[in-house]
């Protein structure tokens, strides 16, 4: 009796300790933006204007529960998972199976997802195994370095994501392989002297059968980024590539670096992609790939309770399909640590015309109309957002 009433209570003063190592965290970020678009038309065809209310500004808004256990010896396990939430309606935000097709329902139509990430991490000294749902590794790059961090009217993705979407004919897009990853293993290194990395390979899960299959490496992405970081200095470098047809397959290589003078921080990127046409596309152009290159640069500074942001964005590529500029100015106006005030403005530049046939018909549209409105031909497009955000 006395032997299982001593052994009861190890049992429990053990399994005490562990939930005292364990830990569960409710997170999230609500962010709502009134947003002013203004496109021009060009002879009657494109443009026009909306108002519109928004989410995601700012920040992404997202609702996501992470956790953490200490298993002993320096590894721990955890997980994480996190969705998009479109708060200006109610809705979630859609994702996708293979990493190719946006293979659940259209956003809005489906309930809560956890298409931002849904992981569960091994994780010691010699770094962290992640598998899951998560994002491409070159896209930190895009984001980290971009004073806007991909959101809003001013981000740099108006350019590098309407890239990918030309590039792939609109079959990778952010829910897809082309920001996000399906069934990935990732691998982070941990610190050294500064350097770090990662590496991503994920599976589009496409069937080889007996008789062979062309779309057997539909989705499958592979991806790294390495980078230092020390003191006032980041810089990185990132690759991807991403088959998303047979015999077609997007890639992207950028460089981004930001330096903290204190009085204001500097930031750069460089993006470069390429992808290979359809073979019916390629018979119509006389061309088997297309290019896409954007390049920024932009700066933050404090001032007085927020932060003053602005940036310059440039974009060119094959047949003028991205062709272009983007100017974008910002200010956040922090209440307190978790509720911030902010206003972005932009103006894009089009010169792009995309490609035609010789009947006149569009084959691929070029511009710049990441704000919703597609401009006509060579339009302009103005952009201003007005919101709040709050984070939990």
């Amino acid at each position: 009796m006395k032997k299982s009433l001593i052994a009861l209570a190890v049992l429990a003063a053990a399994s005490g300790a562990a939930m005292a190592q364990s830990s569960v965290t409710l997170f999230g970020v609500v962010d709502a933006t009134v947003r002013y678009v203004d496109a021009d038309s060009t002879n009657g065809v494109g443009g026009g204007s909306q108002i519109s209310l928004t989410n995601s500004g700012y920040n992404s808004s997202r609702i996501g529960f992470r956790g953490t256990e200490d298993l002993g010896g320096g590894l721990n396990a955890s997980f994480w998972l996190e969705a998009g939430v479109n708060n200006d309606n109610g809705t979630g935000s859609s994702s996708s199976l293979n990493n190719v097709a946006n293979t659940t329902a259209a956003s809005g139509s489906q309930g809560l997802t956890f298409n931002r990430r849904s992981t569960v991490s091994l994780a010691g000294g010699w770094g962290e195994l992640r598998l899951g749902r998560d994002y491409v590794p070159y896209f930190w790059n895009t984001t980290i370095f971009d004073p806007f961090g991909t959101n809003g009217v001013g981000a740099v993705s108006n350019f590098t994501l309407k890239g990918l979407g030309v590039i792939a004919g609109g079959t990778l897009n952010t829910t897809s392989g082309g920001v996000r990853a399906s069934n990935s293993i990732g691998y982070f290194m941990p610190k050294i002297g500064g350097f770090y990395g990662q590496a991503m390979y994920a599976m589009g899960e496409a069937v080889d059968t007996d008789a062979g299959n062309p779309n057997k490496n539909d989705g499958n992405v592979g991806s790294i980024r390495v980078g230092y970081a020390a003191g006032p200095v980041d810089v990185a470098f990132g690759w991807g590539a991403t088959t998303f047809a047979p015999q077609q397959q997007y890639n992207v290589m950028n460089i981004g670096a930001s330096w903290n003078f204190g009085a204001f921080k500097l930031m750069g990127l460089a993006n470069w992609e390429t992808g290979d046409l359809s073979p019916a596309t390629a018979a119509l152009t006389g061309n088997s790939d297309l290019d896409v290159q954007t390049y920024m640069i932009g700066a933050s500074m404090p001032l007085g309770a927020g932060e003053l942001k602005g940036s310059a964005t440039f974009g060119s590529g094959s047949y003028d399909l991205l062709d272009g500029q983007q100017y974008a100015i910002g200010y956040v106006y922090n209440l307190s640590k978790r509720t911030a005030l902010y206003t972005t403005g932009s103006y894009i530049v089009n010169k792009a015309s995309g490609v035609t046939s010789a009947a006149g018909a569009t084959l691929i549209p070029g511009g710049v109309y990441s704000m919703g409105i597609a401009p006509g031909v060579g339009g302009n497009t103005f952009g201003l957002d007005f919101g709040v955000k709050h984070s939990f």
